[in-house]
C-alpha cells in the first residue's frame, strides 16, 4: 500500500473529512488532499504527528517500505502491535514490544536473552544444548543490539 493509501484509510477509518484531520494534525486541508492524491507527502515532523496521533509506526506510513526487524532477538515486526515504544508513547522500529519496554531493555545481556530463546523455542530436530546455543548466538550477533 502507498503512503497516499494508507493516509485516506487512516482518515476514513477514523470517520473524519479532509478537513477534520487536517484540523487535528495542524495542517491544511489543502495538505491532506495533496497526500491523498500522492502529490506530496507528510514532512518527518508531521509523520511523527500522525503516528502519535492516529497510533501507527512510521514504517506503516510510508507504506512498508522496509521490513523492521528487532534488533534484538530477530523477531519480524510485521504488525505495529508488536513494535516497542519509548516512554512517551512514540514507536521505536528498532525492537520489539517483547526486548524493549517503556525505555527499557528486557535482556540485559545476550547470555540472558539465549537462556530464554533455548528453554522457549521450538527444537524439532533435538539439537544438543550447545549446537542451539551457537544457532541463536550466531543469528543474535548479526543484530545490531549485540554488536
Amino acid at each position: 500500500m502507498e503512503t497516499k493509501d494508507v493516509l485516506k484509510k487512516i482518515r476514513e477509518d477514523n470517520g473524519l473529512t479532509q478537513d477534520q484531520m487536517a484540523e487535528r494534525i495542524l495542517v491544511s486541508r489543502q495538505a491532506v488532499s495533496r497526500w491523498e492524491t500522492g502529490e506530496t507527502q507528510p514532512n518527518t515532523e508531521t509523520l511523527k504527528i500522525l503516528s502519535k496521533e492516529f497510533n501507527v509506526s512510521i514504517n506503516t506510513l510510508l507504506g512498508s517500505p522496509r521490513q523492521l526487524i528487532c534488533q534484538c532477538c530477530g523477531m519480524p515486526l510485521n504488525e505495529d502491535i508488536n513494535i516497542s515504544r519509548e516512554p512517551d508513547g512514540e514507536f521505536n522500529e528498532d525492537y520489539c514490544k517483547w526486548c524493549y519496554t517503556d525505555g527499557d531493555f528486557v535482556y540485559q545481556s545476550k547470555d540472558a536473552l539465549l537462556d530464554f530463546l533455548i528453554e522457549h523455542m521450538p527444537n524439532p530436530e533435538n539439537l544438543p544444548y550447545d549446537v542451539l546455543r551457537n544457532q541463536y548466538d550466531g543469528y543474535l550477533s548479526q543484530l545490531e543490539h549485540w554488536k
